[in-house]
């Protein structure tokens, strides 16, 4: 698989980041998370001056060999469906994206349909979906690194055009059972905790979700590493982000991560390179059920629980406000002997 280097930051800036910080016209803390986050991008970007500058968002889809088993609500075509959605603009990451001034990169990663590439889909496609990891692996070693690979790849293009703050969304039905599985195996928490509703399958319909997942983890025999589970079990458009986000931590870049699947692929990078979690600001809790669950076992404080569950990276684009207004805080902001205002705290 393709090495990365990613370095913790350097932490010798923090006392100076933190001073500043606690220095400015305000009681300490009382912005919050707002304070948290100004210190996280400081040591980031290792600068008391941060700056987000040409947001990019990454949709990776894909298609997955163990839909055909009814793991989803959802019919396998609606992957290709609302790729035709995005590129036309109607879908909610369109909108979002729109709003807050990101580039939507629609990248296909292994759709099963032929795509109109020529509207705008960049084609990275390594195969029209995965095999069914219920009887066996879900793409080979060589399909997962060239995932990894043009996932880093992809990332490049963005950093090259002056991004230093990116997110990633993903489509491909049937994808949070891939990720319930990620999240078992890397965690340790017992799968049915892992195990949700997804699209919005009946209690019934996750019942017999989970006695799938059940047999898929108990027919597994791989070595049980990191990069074994992205290849048994791994969906196309996941290992890419995978890819996308090691390559986002080694230049620097501040990635935000979106919901319950693209929470279990930075899980999964982290298995490969513990300190991309230095890198990572995770901008929502969504509402199926694991979601939070793989958020405490990753020490992840998200910004947003306003119920999201849509997917596409709508919730990482959605909290971005958030993250501005922590930039804008520690640049804007006076500080009180700047300002001649008695330090009241």
């Amino acid at each position: 698989m393709k090495t990365f280097r990613i370095d913790r930051p350097d932490q010798t800036i923090k006392f100076a980041l933190t001073d500043k910080i606690d220095n400015l016209t305000k009681p300490k803390g009382a912005l919050g998370m707002l304070e948290e986050l100004a210190l996280q991008i400081g040591l980031i970007q290792q600068t008391l001056s941060p700056s987000l500058s040409h947001p990019h968002h990454i949709l990776w889809a894909g298609d997955h060999g163990i839909a055909t088993e009814g793991v989803s609500k959802s019919p396998k075509e609606v992957t290709w469906q609302q790729l035709s959605n995005f590129v036309h603009g109607g879908g909610g990451i369109n909108f979002l994206c729109r709003q807050h001034r990101f580039k939507l990169v629609i990248v296909d990663a292994g759709v099963d349909h032929e795509l109109p590439y020529e509207c705008g889909i960049v084609n990275c496609s390594v195969g029209r979906g995965t095999k069914n990891f219920l009887y066996g692996p879900a793409m080979t070693d060589a399909e997962r690194d060239l995932c990894v690979e043009r996932g880093a790849a992809i990332v490049d293009e963005s950093f090259e055009a002056g991004c230093n703050v990116i997110s990633f969304g993903e489509m491909g039905v049937g994808n949070t059972s891939p990720s319930s599985i990620w999240m078992h195996l890397m965690t340790g928490i017992p799968l049915k905790e892992c195990v949700g509703a997804g699209s919005g399958l009946t209690a019934e319909a996750v019942r017999r979700k989970y006695e799938i997942l059940k047999k898929a983890v108990e027919n597994y025999r791989g070595d049980r590493s990191a990069e074994s589970y992205l290849s048994w079990f791994g969906g196309f458009e996941m290992n890419m982000a995978v890819g996308g986000m090691l390559r986002a931590a080694e230049h620097g870049m501040i990635i935000l991560v979106d919901g319950f699947i693209m929470t279990n692929c930075l899980l999964a990078a982290s298995k490969l390179y513990p300190n991309i979690s230095d890198y990572a600001i995770f901008t929502h809790q969504s509402d199926e059920s694991g979601h939070r669950l793989v958020l405490n076992a990753l020490h992840a404080h998200p910004i947003l629980r306003i119920g999201l569950r849509l997917g596409e990276g709508t919730g990482a684009v959605c909290a971005y406000p958030i993250v501005e207004s922590a930039v804008r805080m520690i640049n804007e902001m006076d500080t009180f002997t700047h300002a001649s205002i008695t330090k009241y705290f």
